[in-house]
């Protein structure tokens, strides 16, 4: 299946997700020796610069588990290789210290901008992974300190039994249109100039499209009459799935809440083009890896 691959997505490995709660499986996979680990810290992952531009720096799996204890989670396999991802705790950067030589480790987002799509993909997913782990260390029912299961994708509760997965917090994330404009927006803390598409959590009970409706009419103070899917997005920020759209308004008389937006502003096509391109006057345009750029590039694209 062919399909648009956003910043974060595209991860080539076999999750092995029907194999990896087997701990008898995921101990021969530590010990298979062409077992590899990448490295974070702090979120930030192990990135050597390669001939053919910057990579993740990959750890054999016994240097991985010496260095870092039981701080590893099982990825997936790549053409029957496994890959796990290990994560340094404390201060000091490692890259000082016990991998120095190795690489450095880089900021997420900036990361992303530097790796290939698909080791972009696998690092977000082990800092989603590690993220949850830590905010997760004790039982929401009775309290009690989980225990690492299955490969790492789950918490498990020695005293009530409970099991603890994973956590992805949809948002919605879309661009409003009327007529031949779109609408983009900014928040008070962004650079100067810097403007995005509208966003949103969606709330328990809420569809796609009813959190699209309102997050629209809450923001901007805009009637949505139609919305349109376009792509998604995993987030590692701490664990999103970003879910774009491309919404038609019933009409052009926006009003920032000054809650959620300072200020919004409405592009023409040309305008937008000049946005990408960075040559706008006065508007900044979202971050490539962002998924607001593809829907402002798709609403661009669509012009017949």
């Amino acid at each position: 299946m062919a399909f648009l691959l956003n910043t974060f997505s595209g991860n080539r490995l076999e999750r092995a997700s029907d194999r990896r709660n087997d701990p008898d499986w995921i101990a021969g996979q530590e010990e298979n020796p062409h077992a590899l680990a990448l490295a974070l810290w702090e979120g930030r992952p192990l990135i050597e610069d390669h001939a053919d531009g910057p990579r993740l720096t990959w750890l054999s799996m016994p240097h991985a588990m010496d260095l870092t204890r039981d701080r590893r989670a099982f990825l997936g396999l790549w053409k029957d290789a496994p890959v796990f991802a290990v994560e340094f705790e404390g201060a000091a950067d490692p890259a000082a210290g016990p991998v120095m030589g190795l690489g450095a480790f880089h900021e997420m987002r900036a990361a992303a901008a530097l790796l290939p799509g698909h080791e972009a993909a696998m690092a977000g997913a082990a800092k989603s992974l590690f993220d949850w782990r830590r905010r997760h260390g004790f039982c929401a029912a009775c309290g009690t300190e989980t225990r690492d299961s299955g490969g790492g994708w789950r918490r498990a509760c020695p005293a009530c039994r409970a099991e603890h997965f994973p956590r992805v917090d949809p948002v919605v994330i879309m661009l409003p249109t009327h007529q031949d404009r779109c609408l983009l927006g900014r928040q008070a803390s962004w650079p100067a100039g810097r403007m995005s598409a509208l966003a949103g959590f969606l709330e328990p009970g809420e569809s796609i499209e009813e959190a699209c409706a309102r997050e629209v009419e809450e923001e901007a103070g805009l009637e949505v009459t139609a919305v349109r899917y376009h792509s998604s997005q995993p987030w590692p920020f701490p664990s999103q799935l970003m879910i774009g759209l491309i919404c038609d308004v019933s009409h052009d008389r926006a009003a920032p809440d000054q809650t959620e937006l300072e200020a919004v502003a409405w592009l023409t096509r040309e305008e937008a083009r000049a946005v990408l391109a960075g040559t706008h006057a006065e508007v900044l345009p979202p971050p490539p890896i962002a998924i607001a750029r593809t829907l402002l590039q798709a609403w661009i694209d669509a012009e017949d």
